[in-house]
């Protein structure tokens, strides 16, 4: 049984190479970034400083090694998600460009972190940041953008007779575009009984022949072919319905809510993430408080995290080197522990100070690298899994 949790103490830019020696793949890779903020970085910078840069170069100067070393890592079925806000946003688009391709790019998700808003200082009350998504490779990436979680049962009114709810679907493509001269193969007549419901793609005594066509009377195309029918005749029925050229009879599909081998549908993210679905700042900071303390500022959501974990399969290895509060390995052990998933999570950071006076260096966390550790040892007390810990470089 794989252990869920790595620490690695480190610079990020002396750890990538460490583990690229060693052969490490991670099939997934989340980066929360230090946002640029005016502020210093605490990672190694050789960039930072330099004559005549402005604040947005020495960013991306420091962000694009890390980008580098960190695609070297990825395995090709593999994908990336990075969390930054409006200051970068626009810098970091053009770099994950650069670094893996205006082809891979995937999604830039709005996530809504703080639905109150910022009311601190002048202008808007700003409640959301970004998530950019690229694939190491979008031909062969398993990245898979659907989640139960973004499906309403209340849209599956419907309940058979063993107790599984449906909806009814035209099996006509209501998609214009697909009509018998796009999609010929799909345009062929069905059969089916209005009294009881039954559907054929041969005539049965009772039965009526239904051609399939738009509500104005023009002919379309089915969205199943006609093995398909054959085999999935008890997902269809037949009903009278009224169109705009008056009463005719029609094909509807019994469409599951509960149809898939993990047991349940599936729906396409959208690019909007709400603060109700995953989770905002506030429950970030009451999730880390009931672990370790209120020792960090800005910590993300593990709804966050898991959402976006759960993207890809769940024995995935997955990667964060700027591993903050240790959000991403707390989401990893819950998912595990849900469902019974071998995912792997190796953590990154450095051991920069923490603030005097802040929480942290008075609860004795006196570097971030003390605040990921003992985030990550609570998680394995708590969700299991075990810990792995680290020190690459100079501590």
């Amino acid at each position: 049984m794989p252990v869920w949790n790595t620490f690695i103490e480190g610079d990020n830019l002396d750890v990538l190479p460490q583990l690229a020696a060693e052969g490490f793949c991670a099939d997934l890779v989340y980066l929360d970034p230090p946002y640029n903020t005016g502020h210093a970085f605490a990672y190694r910078d050789d960039l930072r400083g330099a004559a005549g840069q402005s604040r947005h170069d020495a960013w991306v100067g420091f962000m694009r090694p890390r980008l580098v070393a960190g695609r070297e890592l990825m395995a090709e079925s593999g994908a990336v998600f990075v969390s930054i806000d409006d200051h970068e946003v626009a810098h970091l688009r053009l770099l994950m460009d650069e670094v893996f391709g205006e082809q891979n790019f995937l999604a830039q998700v709005v996530v809504n972190l703080n639905p109150k808003g910022r009311q601190l200082g002048g202008g808007f009350a700003t409640s959301h940041e970004y998530v950019l998504v690229y694939a190491r490779d979008a031909r062969s990436c398993v990245l898979d953008a659907r989640s139960a979680e973004t499906v309403d049962e209340a849209d599956f009114p419907l309940v058979g007779d063993d107790g599984l709810r449906y909806r009814h679907l035209p099996l006509r493509n209501t998609n214009k575009r697909f009509n018998p001269v796009t999609s010929p193969t799909l345009h062929y007549p069905l059969y089916g009984d209005p009294g009881s419901g039954r559907v054929s793609a041969e005539p049965f005594e009772g039965g009526v022949e239904i051609v399939p066509v738009f509500g104005d009377g023009r002919p379309a195309v089915w969205r199943w072919s006609r093995p398909m029918v054959e085999q999935r005749s008890a997902d269809l029925v037949c009903r009278p319905v009224r169109g705009r050229s008056g009463a005719r009879v029609d094909v509807l599909q019994k469409d599951w809510l509960h149809r898939d081998a993990r047991g349940a549908r599936r729906k396409k993210l959208r690019t909007i993430w709400l603060a109700e679905e995953i989770g905002s700042t506030d429950t970030a900071v009451a999730e880390l408080k009931a672990l370790v303390g209120h020792v960090f500022e800005t910590p993300k959501p593990t709804g966050l995290l898991r959402r976006i974990v759960a993207t890809m399969p769940d024995d995935a290895v997955v990667l964060d080197f700027f591993a903050g509060s240790g959000t991403t390995g707390h989401a990893v052990a819950q998912l595990n522990a849900a469902d019974g998933g071998t995912r792997q999570c190796v953590s990154v950071d450095v051991p920069a100070p923490t603030r005097l006076g802040s929480n942290a260096h008075a609860a004795g966390l006196l570097t971030v690298a003390d605040v990921t550790r003992a985030r990550l040892r609570a998680v394995a007390a708590a969700c299991g899994g075990g810990l792995v810990e680290r020190v690459v470089g100079t501590p």
